[in-house]
């Protein structure tokens, strides 16, 4: 089996984020990136199904030169290889243009399954798994909890609701989201990570996958930011002193703040 897992590398969620002033686009330069979360549970899953099944793990990532550091990981927690789309035009994307990206990208491949996090963290935006399904006109098994294929075949999920897990299944090639309750995402070894320094990574570029430079970026993105600001300094609340009226003092700030 080939399978392709898309990995997103964003901004620890433990920084402080920022906006850049010049062109109100996420500051990614200024703060440490990781491996968006859930992506290492996608990973992981086609590392799975390679154990049980056979065959290649694919790392794809769109981003400048640095994401080759989440691509690493990827390849040291056991990836067999890597394509990395990079461009300055692409630089600012909305949702929509990357997934165009990636499409195309997808469409120079050979592949049964593509795999994802069902959100990235810096967007929370869920829905990359079902703009690549429609771009490319294969079904979407999002959600997944859970992951059987029968190679060539099809592939089969339970989908995490509310209630418990539907279960749904459709033929390969297929595209299939997953959520963090599937799995433990190993950690990289040391023979891993020696491993991925000598692993093959294919750099593309939007010529290289038949995309006009015109098409993407923030000049011609689909949403982006008008105008921002920071969020105002907390404000050092007000001391009740409690001399025997302390409970209705409090009520009467409450009531102003209309919350009784």
């Amino acid at each position: 089996m080939k399978i392709v897992v898309c990995v997103k590398q964003v901004p620890d969620t433990w920084a402080e984020r920022t906006l850049n002033a010049t062109d109100k686009t996420l500051d990614r330069a200024s703060v440490d990136t990781v491996m968006n979360e859930i992506d290492e549970y996608a990973v992981e899953e086609a590392l799975r199904i390679k154990e049980a099944h056979g065959g290649e793990v694919t790392i794809l990532t769109m981003g400048p030169d640095r994401a080759a550091e989440t691509i690493r990981k990827a390849l040291s927690m056991g990836a067999d290889n890597a394509v990395h789309l990079t461009d300055e035009a692409l630089h600012g994307s909305c949702v929509v243009q990357t997934s165009e990206a990636l499409a195309n990208t997808l469409g120079t491949l050979e592949y049964d399954l593509v795999i994802l996090g069902s959100e990235a963290t810096d967007s929370r935006l869920s829905i990359m798994g079902a703009l690549l399904a429609e771009r490319l006109d294969q079904p979407q098994l999002s959600l997944a909890r859970k992951v059987d294929v029968e190679p060539g075949t099809k592939v089969t999920i339970e989908r995490q609701t509310d209630d418990g897990y539907d279960k749904v299944e459709a033929s390969m090639p297929a595209i299939v989201t997953v959520v963090e309750k599937i799995n433990e995402p190993r950690y990289p070894s040391f023979k891993g990570i020696m491993a991925a320094k000598s692993k093959p990574v294919t750099t593309v570029s939007l010529a290289d996958i038949g995309l006009d430079a015109g098409s993407v970026g923030l000049e011609h993105a689909t949403s982006k930011v008008l105008d921002f600001e920071a969020r105002p300094p907390r404000g050092g609340g007000e001391i009740v002193q409690d001399d025997g009226d302390g409970g209705l003092k409090i009520a009467a700030f409450l009531a102003a703040q209309k919350l009784i």
